[in-house]
């Protein structure tokens, strides 16, 4: 068996966020925790993905604390996944990965899924990457900066 390589140690923002996240099924299992899903069932319907995938995304997603586990909202003996603070501010990358996927994967007027805001019904302006002052910055624009915490 092919061991996964681990980020979490990584010097790299980037790197550290996808060892958290995993794979497509965790990010995909993240969008339906947004869209309401809460239940196993819900997620596994909604994604047809095998169980034993799922139960071991679901328990990564808890153990890197973007899941975590509640009381059944009926009472029930069940267990429900709600998203976390931390889960929850992967809304922004959601709403990245959809707006990019609707800009390039969908024909003109073919039909797709379109986030819309709950009070007036309108989609979500696109989200945009701005400097400190406010202006509208573009790749070539930025440059990585290594942030060193040196002790005394």
């Amino acid at each position: 068996m092919v061991t996964r390589t681990r980020f979490d140690d990584s010097d790299c923002p980037v790197a550290r966020s996808v060892d958290a996240i995993g794979d497509w099924w965790s990010l995909l299992i993240v969008r339906d925790a947004f869209d309401g899903s809460r239940r196993f069932g819900e997620f596994q319907r909604s994604l047809g993905v095998a169980k034993n995938i799922l139960t071991a995304r679901l328990r990564t997603l808890v153990a890197g604390g973007i899941l975590t586990t509640v009381p059944a909202s009926d009472g029930s003996a069940y267990r429900e996944y709600v998203l976390t603070p931390k889960g929850e501010a992967l809304f922004p990358v959601i709403v990245a990965l959809r707006q990019w996927g609707e800009r390039n994967f969908f024909a003109p007027g073919e039909e797709h899924s379109e986030l819309v805001d709950r009070r007036h019904g309108q989609p979500l302006r696109a989200l945009e990457v701005l400097s400190a002052d406010g202006r509208p910055l573009h790749p070539g624009e930025t440059i990585v900066h290594k942030v060193s915490h040196e002790r005394p």
